[in-house]
């Protein structure tokens, strides 16, 4: 990790702006009669998604990094608020470019390039959220496919998980 603080969740959901994480949150909160708390890690989560995407475009461009299907439609919903989402994109997050946004289930993304490109591809982005965010924690588990995988079926504990290192660019 480096010298840099990790980015706060209150930093992240303050991007997004009060109004519209209140609206989110309560979106989806309505929706998915999940606890409100549930939801607002959901909505982090995907803004930190976000953030890694924007910040680290010349790493992650192109790459899938495998949220679970209710991050996705948090993204979908904000896509849909075009303005807001635009500003978010362009004038709040770190890389100021327009975040496009391609479904795909992971199911079907894993049979595509094989397992080999989804681990190394995880080992391009898992190091880069631990040093932006700091290391995953069992609440940010449902919501990352392959941090849960690792954890829960490979045994690697989230410190071990923390520690991979990131491959080379």
């Amino acid at each position: 990790m480096t010298g840099t603080p990790p980015i706060s969740a209150e930093e992240l959901t303050a991007l997004l702006g009060a109004d519209m994480y209140r609206e989110v949150v309560a979106h989806f909160a309505e929706k998915t009669d999940a606890p409100q708390e549930f939801v607002e890690r959901q909505v982090l989560e995907c803004l930190r998604h976000l953030y890694l995407v924007s910040r680290h475009r010349d790493r992650l461009g192109g790459l899938f990094l495998p949220v679970e299907q209710d991050i996705d439609e948090i993204w979908h919903y904000l896509i849909l608020q075009t303005r807001e989402y635009r500003t978010l994109c362009e004038e709040r997050l770190p890389g100021r470019f327009f975040i496009e946004h391609r479904s795909i289930a992971y199911e079907d993304y894993r049979q595509e390039p094989g397992r080999e490109q989804v681990l190394e591809e995880a080992l391009r982005w898992i190091p880069l959220y631990c040093r932006e965010f700091g290391p995953f924690d069992e609440d940010a588990l449902p919501h990352w496919t392959i941090v849960r995988f690792l954890h829960r079926r490979m045994g690697l504990s989230l410190a071990d998980i923390a520690a991979l290192e990131p491959l080379p660019a």
